[in-house]
């Protein structure tokens, strides 16, 4: 380590380890985890395991008339993206917008995750989107997840979104007609409808997908995901209270954000509780609390937008006189980002190199993770299990978690933590599953193993798109999403994509959804206002964006490749064309944010064409 690198550990402060160690240990933890085909060790919930995807929060037997009809534009899902498109759409004058949805109502992820302690682990006054227009403000400065559900059937009455729904709802079929300049959509329910305007916003936290554990499909007990939480099982709700597994052996497969919460309500109500781990996760205190009732009244006009602003410039980065969330999330960024480096470079009365620089930040996230790992010897002590649960790796490897009854759960009698030492369960046996060649029999096996993320678009939504000429979306992104800035891709006129398809986003999603929807909302807008009925991301235009991609994906891939195998670097995979990492703009959000604005500035269209 170089002395001008020593300068900054003293600058840093509190560096009481040894760097050197570290990388090797992380670099150690992460290659014993790392198997090959990336994400495809997952299986998907089809076939034999169709009933995981199953909607156990409506009742049975929901029909109704086919639809034949056309309005002025069809929003494909109905989560946060596809609401806050709705409301954009509102508010540009356009009447008739027909969403489909697969699930009984809005919400998205939040319709599906109601398993028990689930909650936003982001700031809800920021979170939320729309607080001020709606005339909200939410409860607790982390909403659990009732009440984001009800804050999002509040949302789309606001909006009148309600009108011209189909829920219980799937495409099967998307075809542009040329001719007619408009998009055909057929459903499962036998509808035939048609629009000018088609937006996709299906989303990435709503489809689960499976472990590929050898046996899965033969285990006896009962057996779910989270996202389709069985009550009549456990008993209880969202709040606790599970009544009805107190003589029962359950397991949980998988530590990320979704374990951290129900965990706490599983050791509760279990009576005895297995969490099969593969990889910890990083657990800081959540501080949860009521919202103060004299805080909400005086608040001001334009508040949520500063408050967003704020939160954003913070974690990327930016100078901020005031940190107004001052929660986990800020505290994190506050010693990694330029503004950081500002600091340091400012008491060392020079600017920083690029060696220093990067040493700065390693270094405070090696002590950040140092800190993480403390917490775990304070709340669960000293042994083998609160060595199994400190995570060694970078910081942002995988979604930081906050809680603060996680780790305390593995200070009861009745809960085991079985550590697969990065390898994961070897098999599933009717009676239970086998670690370490040891059965472990169970009555319930729950599965957290998250979502199709790191998906192609037909696997990820269940439908294709057929654009201009009959030229399939599947066909066109065959080696790669290929996008203008994300939204708009050649061949498919009046068609837009939301989401991480060549986006930008921040830890923040909603923020990064409502600038995607006010950008194709200022779009469509246009295209009325210039007299035409068309609009299309030229060959040109969308070659550009995939170079721009291309030139900063390796600002990313270096911090990737160190990592432990996870959904941010697609299980390792960093080849994957449809990953989290290959499908997000390495300049940063902030960078995207400028692009877009300085586009829409700019007023000539550039790499579309109208017609």
């Amino acid at each position: 380590m170089t002395a001008d690198v020593e300068v900054l550990k003293a600058l840093v402060g509190g560096v009481d380890f040894d760097p050197d160690a570290l990388r090797a240990r992380y670099d150690a933890e992460r290659d014993k985890r790392l198997r090959p085909g990336g994400d495809q060790q997952y299986i998907a919930t089809a076939k034999q395991f169709s009933s995981y995807v199953e909607d156990p929060y409506v009742a049975p037997g929901f029909t109704r008339a086919p639809l034949c009809d056309e309005v002025g534009a069809i929003i494909v899902g109905g989560g946060f993206g596809g609401m806050l498109m709705g409301a954009r759409l509102r508010g540009a004058g356009i009447e008739r917008i027909r969403y489909i949805e697969k699930a009984g109502d809005f919400g998205g992820t939040w319709y599906w995750n109601r398993y028990p302690g689930a909650a936003c682990d982001v700031e809800s006054y920021v979170y939320l989107p729309l607080l001020e227009e709606t005339g909200y403000v939410p409860r607790h400065k982390y909403s659990f997840a009732p009440e984001i559900l009800d804050y999002s059937r509040r949302f789309a009455r606001h909006f009148d979104l309600y009108r011209d729904a189909c829920f219980q709802t799937s495409v099967t079929d998307m075809r542009w007609d040329e001719a007619a300049r408009r998009w055909h959509v057929e459903t499962d329910r036998g509808d035939r409808m048609r629009a000018q305007f088609v937006i996709v916003s299906s989303g990435a936290l709503d489809r689960p997908k499976l472990p590929g554990i050898p046996g899965i499909e033969t285990f006896a007990g009962h057996t779910f995901h989270t996202s389709r939480w069985d009550y009549d099982y456990t008993g209880g709700s969202a709040d606790g209270g599970l009544d009805r597994i107190g003589d029962k052996a359950i397991g949980i497969v998988g530590t990320g954000a979704t374990a951290i919460q129900c965990v706490p309500h599983l050791a509760a109500g279990a009576g005895h509780l297995h969490v099969f781990q593969r990889t910890p996760s990083s657990v800081d205190a959540r501080n949860n609390r009521e919202t103060d009732p004299a805080w909400a009244a005086s608040l001001r006009a334009g508040w949520q937008a500063e408050r967003m602003n704020n939160f954003v410039t913070i974690i990327h980065g930016g100078d901020a006189d005031v940190d107004l969330v001052d929660d986990g999330w800020t505290d994190m960024f506050t010693d990694i980002t330029g503004a950081a480096a500002k600091r340091r470079a400012a008491a060392l009365g020079r600017p920083l190199t690029r060696i220093e620089q990067r040493a700065m930040t390693e270094l405070a996230d090696f002590k950040k993770m140092e800190k993480i790992r403390r917490r775990v010897d304070a709340v669960v002590g000293e042994g083998a299990t609160a060595e199994a649960l400190k995570p060694w790796y970078r910081q942002f490897c995988k979604r930081p978690c906050f809680n603060d009854g996680y780790l305390e759960a593995f200070t009861r009698p009745n809960v085991t933590l079985v550590d697969t030492d990065g390898h994961g369960i070897e098999r599933v046996t009717p009676g239970g599953v086998i670690v370490g060649g040891r059965e472990i029999a169970l009555d319930c096996l729950i599965f957290a193993t998250g979502f199709e993320t790191n998906s192609a678009f037909v696997k990820r939504t269940g439908f294709d798109v057929a654009g201009r000429d009959g030229i399939r979306l599947s066909d066109h992104w065959r080696r790669g999403v290929r996008t203008l800035h994300g939204l708009q891709s050649h061949g498919f006129p009046n068609i837009f994509f939301m989401g991480s398809t060549q986006t930008a986003f921040t830890f923040l999603v909603p923020f990064s959804l409502g600038q995607q929807a006010s950008q194709i909302a200022h779009i469509i807008g246009e295209v009325g206002a210039r007299g035409a009925e068309v609009i299309e991301a030229t060959a040109a235009g969308e070659t550009g964006w995939c170079d721009e991609m291309a030139a900063k994906a390796h600002l990313s891939d270096a911090f990737y490749a160190s990592c432990t195998p996870g959904y941010y670097n697609d299980e390792g995979n960093l080849q994957n064309p449809f990953g989290v990492r290959a499908s997000t703009y390495g300049g940063g959000p902030m960078r995207f944010l400028e692009i877009l604005a300085a586009w829409r500035e700019a007023g000539d269209m550039a790499g579309t064409e109208l017609r």
